[in-house]
């Protein structure tokens, strides 16, 4: 699988794809029209070790929520996440086994170097 999950709306996200210049075998989701699913979220998870790594704790709802306040589980994390896009880490990259997640700099230059890869 060729994916980026990510949010059109955000200017981090449009900047790094075009830092990476996904080709045309590489689907984009936008993930406020249309949310990750339970599968590819439970892939990642495994990819990554927690549902927590997945998680944003930079959304606005976290705290608005009182979510900081509380001791979120595996669970909630998963649960908010599929319920709420803006909880994810964006965006997601996935190049076949490879994950990506986040906007790090490192991160990006990593999953550029992976998605332009000959």
């Amino acid at each position: 699988m060729k994916k980026i999950f990510h949010l059109s709306s955000c200017s981090t996200n449009q900047k790094i794809l075009k830092e990476i210049n996904p080709g045309s075998d590489v689907q984009l989701q936008d993930i406020k029209g249309e949310n990750i699913d339970a599968k590819t979220l439970d892939w990642l998870k495994e990819k990554v070790g927690s549902y927590e790594a997945l998680f944003s704790k930079k959304a606005m709802k976290y705290r608005g929520l009182g979510l900081d306040k509380m001791s979120l589980t595996e669970d909630d994390f998963r649960k908010y996440m599929l319920e709420e896009y803006t909880f994810l880490k964006r965006p997601f990259m996935i190049n076949d086994e490879e994950v990506f997640i986040g906007n790090s700099k490192m991160e990006v230059q990593n999953a550029a170097k992976s998605f332009n890869a000959h």
